[in-house]
């Protein structure tokens, strides 16, 4: 059973100040009760309302605290980047500001890494209380991701986990720009074990994660971790060509032993918009890839930090002094 030396926890927020305001002091608590040296590095991806204040506050309070705070909104995969690259914990803590991840839950998690088990991640026991288009979606989204040489990741399962150091340093290797954690987060694999909870209702604030976000958030997993878009294409235009070779060699025939006319101006202009939607859904989706390696060739970084305040934990040995900064790139 290993011995807990020290315990960092990764919150990557945005307007969440009211709510950091509640979750600090329980985080602080939590942490505490469990005797080992420990850090809180809050992640501020962007905030316009008073989390830099609040912030700077609280790292003047408590030394254990660090605060980041990123140049301009550069997303939450972005955020938590920042976050496990400052983290210098043997044991790695990511939950949300918005107290919808319970730092209650973090004891039982590392019961559970002192089994040897290197991620424990926390999965909803439920989903009743979201609409039925979200529930399909989530349910459609999940079947897709499925599909992708073996890599599963796992249904209903969020960004609230515990991971150990082994897994935070192989996360950190990865050279990705467009980062879709969840897939990250499958693909290291490592002894990785479920924790079911059921999430409480957000403290303060609304979700700013709309239909078309969690959308767009869907599309950047699936043409991250999946190719079977393009495969879908290959097969459809086979499928399709012989189908239209079928129906032209049918015309042909009928012209030559009945005589009939050839009919159809109509069905012929169908026929022109139909494949014409095609290509364009066809070259639609093969842009997305291509965005991606037009995203991941320009090497540019991350994130850049705009400010950092509050010590953390002590640098481990060989590690740069100033963690989390990625403005000289990845």
């Amino acid at each position: 059973m290993p011995t807990l030396a020290s315990i960092s926890c990764v919150i990557p927020c945005l307007n969440e100040q009211a709510n950091l305001g509640v979750l600090l002091p329980e985080l602080l608590n939590v942490v505490r009760q469990q005797g080992c040296a420990f850090e809180i590095i809050v992640v501020d991806d962007g905030s316009t309302d008073g989390t830099p204040d609040a912030m700077r506050h609280w790292t003047e309070r408590h030394d254990e605290i660090m605060y980041l705070r990123l140049s301009r909104n550069f997303g939450k995969e972005a955020a938590m980047t920042a976050g496990l690259e400052a983290a210098r914990g043997q044991v790695v803590v990511c939950l949300d500001a918005d107290m919808q991840h319970p730092p209650t839950l973090i004891p039982a998690m590392l019961e559970r890494w002192r089994e040897g088990v290197q991620m424990v991640y926390a999965v909803r026991a439920s989903r009743e209380d979201e609409t039925r288009f979200k529930r399909l979606g989530t349910r459609l989204f999940y079947a897709l991701m499925r599909t992708s040489n073996g890599l599963g990741v796992p249904e209903n399962a969020g960004d609230f986990r515990l991971m150990d150091r082994a897994v935070v340093d192989a996360l950190l290797r990865l050279p990705e720009r467009d980062r879709f954690m969840k897939g990250l987060f499958a693909w290291v694999g490592f002894e990785a074990e479920p924790m079911a909870y059921n999430p409480p209702v957000r403290l303060h604030g609304v979700s700013r994660f709309r239909p078309l976000k969690l959308l767009s958030f869907a599309v950047d997993g699936l043409t991250a971790f999946t190719t079977w878009p393009l495969r879908l294409l290959s097969l459809a235009g086979v499928l399709l060509s012989l189908m239209s070779f079928g129906y032209g060699l049918l015309i042909v025939i009928g012209y030559w032993l009945y005589g009939n006319p050839v009919q159809g101006w109509a069905s012929l202009i169908t026929v022109v918009l139909f494949f014409a939607g095609v290509n364009l859904i066809s070259l639609g989706v093969v842009g997305e890839y291509v965005a991606r390696i037009f995203t991941e060739v320009k090497g540019r970084p991350v994130y850049l930090l705009r400010e950092r305040a509050g010590a953390g934990l002590p640098a481990r040995p060989g590690e740069r002094a100033e963690p989390g900064d990625r403005q000289e790139g990845t």
